[in-house]
């Protein structure tokens, strides 16, 4: 399925019910009085979180959403049917907007988490509440009041606890199918990656952690080049970033310092809070040179950059140095979590 992050829909409540006008009419009673009930409530719509979905790409078919009218009231005192509440399912992960003024509404981040954004309309009145002593046969009623219309808009963002950044070709894809059972395309040439991959990294019987891998970033993604820029905000709820940067690339303009420089550029421009995000360099294609130059390589790049976080070397392809990357991984995330620092930027 085409992954869809944003999509834009108009949803309406129910209205209520009309109050209805009646009177008792039956023999050999010739002062009945009112009997005319209430409408019943209109449907509220909410949405709801799901993990079965991981797009918004349904909402391309479907952008018109409205819950059920209340009932019109009835004689004898009858009461409409309230009409029924309408669920619409989303991504866990979706934030809420109200199109028209941009205000956030929620962030349903939690499965089955749900809520309301269009209030039902209220029930009218029928003519028995206007009876009184001195209005014995009101003709006066109420009808019920419209349901909320609004038009929403809707932004996913993936819930991952680790965030993989590169170059398109640095690796990530093949890393994160290495790891995990994600099936990204794959291929020598960049851009292969066209919406957010996630991948469930499984390090032990009870311990596993969420991997996302997005789109490539090149110089000027910032200012609209590429495709990764538009999904860089997908970043936003990882507790961990791993940037990866191929060491020893076919074109000299992808070199492994011009590389990092060209990323962390892109982050700055971004946003300066996910550039202050944890993040571990991750050397990445060992495989592509001889054995004997792999440190001496990998030291010089470290050097240059005077990289002061993590570092870990390996190879995606082949598999060495994976496990090493992953366990670290984890025990990173179980740290965090034991000192209360696990809780990811949900803006």
């Amino acid at each position: 399925m085409k992954f869809v992050d944003e999509a834009k829909i108009r949803v309406k409540a129910g209205d209520g019910g009309n109050g209805c006008v009646s009177f008792r009419r039956e023999k050999y009673i010739p002062f009945g009085g009112p009997n005319g009930g209430d409408g019943g409530d209109g449907g509220s719509v909410y949405l709801r979180a799901s993990h079965d979905l991981n797009t918004l790409a349904d909402f391309r078919l479907q952008r018109h959403f409205e819950a059920q009218r209340g009932e019109n009231g009835m004689g004898r005192d009858r009461t409409g049917r309230s009409g029924e509440d309408l669920d619409i399912p989303v991504p866990v992960g979706t934030l809420v907007y109200d199109a028209d003024t941009e205000e956030l509404i929620g962030d349903l981040i939690e499965h089955e988490q749900r809520l309301k954004v269009a209030q039902g309309g209220f029930h009218g009145l029928g003519n028995t509440r206007y009876k009184s002593s001195t209005n014995r046969a009101p003709r006066q009623s109420k009808p019920g009041t419209p349901g909320e219309l609004r038009t929403l808009r809707l932004e996913l963002k993936v819930l991952a606890d680790v965030g993989l950044l590169g170059l398109p070709n640095a690796g990530k894809s093949t890393l994160i199918s290495q790891v995990s059972a994600a099936t990204p395309k794959i291929a020598d040439y960049p851009f292969t990656t066209l919406h957010p991959h996630l991948g469930v990294v499984r390090v032990g019987p009870l311990q596993s952690f969420v991997m996302a891998d997005i789109p490539g970033l090149i110089a000027g993604a910032a200012d609209g080049a590429g495709l990764g820029m538009r999904f860089l905000k997908h970043l936003a709820r990882t507790r961990l970033l791993l940037h990866l940067v191929d060491i020893a690339p076919p074109d000299p303009e992808h070199e492994p310092l011009q590389a990092v420089h060209t990323i962390t550029q892109e982050l700055q421009h971004f946003s300066e809070d996910l550039l202050k995000k944890p993040r571990w360099l991750v050397i990445n294609k060992l495989d592509l040179l001889p054995p004997e130059a792999r440190a001496a390589a990998c030291q010089q790049l470290v050097e240059a950059l005077g990289w002061t976080e993590r570092v870990f070397t390996l190879s995606a392809a082949t598999g060495e140095g994976t496990e090493a990357l992953i366990h670290a991984v984890m025990n990173y995330l179980d740290e965090a979590k034991q000192h209360g620092t696990d809780t990811p930027t949900t803006g």
